[in-house]
């Protein structure tokens, strides 16, 4: 088929202008009105949150669990928790969603009056400790929301890129710090997912 030139043209013009509309989008939470809020959050709330005593006794006792597990176990656990999303039993994931750490989590959320549509806990090795609902994989260890707060130390704040939710219009972002003990080290990782119109 061939294609003409003003036609061609016009392919350009609408594929450069939902390029350019939505690149903004990608780098939005890192550049714009919406980053000293979140980072306040994150410095404020969300470290409130990391610092329960039962979220740091969750994260502590997980690692001394995980800490000798290699990729291939970890692997091993996110292929299992994938698979059990959509199962009718969900050993692992109903264990997880079942502690003490996921009912603070979940207390958190409720408490918060919209303004955190999820939140959850990261170990040592990017796997989860606990949730406020059920995630879509189980190791996060590949992900910046990991990579960029527990790797980094001590106070690093990471903050997402802003996207719509499908079902709910919602814009939000996701906010991440790195979770320490009593002395300050580094054991862990905690994400939220902050509606934006809440703040």
């Amino acid at each position: 088929m061939t294609v003409s030139l003003p036609r061609l043209g016009k392919a350009f013009l609408v594929l450069g202008t939902v390029a350019a509309l939505s690149a903004p989008l990608a780098v939005y939470a890192q550049d714009n009105e919406y980053t000293a809020p979140l980072t306040e959050l994150a410095n404020g709330k969300l470290k409130e949150i990391a610092q329960n005593p039962a979220i740091v006794a969750a994260v502590e006792t997980q690692n001394a669990v995980t800490g000798a597990y290699d990729q291939a176990k970890l692997d091993e656990l996110d292929t299992q928790w994938r698979a059990e999303v959509s199962a009718a039993a969900k050993p692992l994931i109903d264990a997880t969603l079942g502690n003490d750490a996921s009912k603070a989590l979940l207390a958190a959320q409720e408490a918060s009056a919209g303004l955190f549509t999820e939140i959850f806990v990261m170990d040592a090795k990017g796997l989860n400790v606990g949730q406020s609902g059920v995630t879509s994989d189980y190791w996060q260890g590949d992900e910046d929301k990991w990579s960029q707060t527990y790797s980094v130390g001590a106070g690093a704040v990471h903050l997402g890129e802003i996207e719509q939710d499908e079902s709910t219009q919602a814009f939000q972002s996701q906010v991440s710090i790195t979770i320490v003990d009593a002395s300050g080290k580094p054991i862990g990782a905690i994400t939220a997912g902050v509606d934006l119109a809440a703040l």
